[in-house]
């Protein structure tokens, strides 16, 4: 298993061409929110703005959109039916179906709420991507839900890429968290192999899978990123970076080193207790400019 480190990440992203434009670095529709997390949709579209995607699009509720339309201007909104608790409605599927069809990136879960809604937004959605997709957070307890009724995963056109941490890897696999903890190389490996997707199983030094038996170890990142919200950060810049054109398991490993990267930063600068998710956008930032991106 390689560590991952900074010479592998910037020999995967590469300097923009003077000639691109924003079709250039793809697009990602990002199904995200509701009325009582709100704030996790928000990071999740910085994130996947910060890492260079050419056009992120939001889905969500209309308190979430009103909500993030203040903070990013950048972003674009696809306003969906909220369901009775709060979240993305499933009759909004009408709506997402051909805007999943035609995004590079897919990215599911992050705030919906474990909801029946979000169950059937996961079963939908995933085999109707065109592109990869991105399982996160609720999107993740909805995937569980539908392993435990026996069946299996769909694998998008352009693969999958799941981001659990040690209790949402429990509930998709059905094993006790000391278990899955117990050898956390091998329960990576033997998983993404299973569900023939890119697995990345978060906890300090995080381990990123794919299918084909190749995996990184991550060495970056501090306790500081102990605390909600530092994940929609994380699958927001793998989609960003999915979008920009790297392969599902490179970005899924160069997202995980740069967040831990500027979660170092951000510790140095702020320290571990006083530093927040939303800090790591600034950090970031100087990572790419020290590395000439």
């Amino acid at each position: 298993m390689e560590q991952l480190n900074g010479s592998f990440v910037w020999g995967q992203i590469r300097r923009r061409n003077p000639d691109s434009h924003k079709g250039t670095y793809g697009t990602v529709l990002a199904v995200a929110g509701s009325a009582r997390y709100r704030g996790a949709a928000s990071l999740t579209v910085e994130g996947a703005l910060r890492t260079g995607a050419g056009i992120v699009t939001l889905a969500s509720v209309e308190p979430v959109v009103a909500a993030v339309a203040a903070r990013l201007p950048e972003c674009c909104f696809l306003p969906c039916a909220a369901g009775p608790e709060g979240g993305v409605s499933a009759e909004a599927l009408e709506q997402l179906l051909p805007a999943a069809e035609k995004s590079r990136v897919l990215l599911l879960g992050p705030g919906l709420g474990n909801t029946g809604d979000t169950k059937a937004l996961v079963e939908n959605l995933l085999p109707a991507a065109g592109g990869a997709v991105v399982l996160d957070a609720d999107g993740l307890n909805g995937a569980a839900a539908l392993l435990a009724e026996g069946k299996e995963l769909p694998r998008p056109a352009g693969g999958l890429i799941l981001t659990p941490h040690p209790g949402e890897m429990s509930r998709l696999t059905g094993q006790p968290v000391r278990e899955l903890e117990a050898d956390r190389e091998q329960t990576a490996l033997s998983w993404a192999r299973r569900w023939n997707c890119v697995l990345v199983l978060k906890g300090s030094r995080t381990i990123v899978a794919a299918p084909d038996g190749r995996a990184w170890i991550n060495t970056t990142g501090n306790p500081g990123l102990s605390r909600g919200g530092s994940g929609d950060v994380l699958a927001g810049m793998i989609a960003g970076l999915s979008a920009c054109g790297l392969p599902p398991a490179e970005a899924a490993a160069c997202g995980v080193w740069l967040h831990g990267a500027a979660a170092d930063e951000t510790a140095r600068k702020r320290g571990q207790y006083g530093m927040l998710p939303h800090d790591l956008f600034d950090s970031l930032g100087q990572l790419f400019a020290a590395a000439g991106r």
